[in-house]
């Protein structure tokens, strides 16, 4: 298997944990030392370094959004970097339907997500 064909396996199966709001396996599919960059606040967004930062960050982030999904709209891969435009949907509290648009740039290293840099529309 080739770097990229690794990596794409790699991403897909970081999202299908993520969509299934698995925490343990979302923080397994990552290094030690994972960076994620989220969307907010403008301009750059928060940081997120390490395990224990990204573990607290979406247990969080499942809890006050537990009817989340993201639709991979495309994905590309070269080597250890990946693409991956989607669509966020959510449902809020009264029940209606939300979404938004984006794009995040991975890398993966040693068959985990060493670096996930979140970027929406808008």
């Amino acid at each position: 298997m080739s770097n990229t064909e690794n990596t794409i396996r790699v991403i897909n199966h970081f999202n299908e944990v993520f969509n299934q709001h698995d925490v343990d396996a979302v923080i397994a599919a990552m290094t030690d030392d994972v960076v994620f960059e989220n969307t907010s606040p403008f301009p750059d967004g928060t940081r997120y370094e390490g395990k224990h930062a990204n573990r607290q960050f979406w247990s969080e982030f499942f809890h006050n959004s537990p009817h989340a999904h993201f639709e991979t709209e495309e994905m590309f891969a070269a080597g250890d970097r990946c693409l991956v435009r989607w669509v966020y949907r959510w449902r809020d509290g009264d029940g209606k339907l939300g979404h938004i648009r984006g794009v995040d740039v991975f890398r993966v290293r040693d068959g985990k997500v060493a670096e996930k840099f979140a970027y929406v529309k808008g």
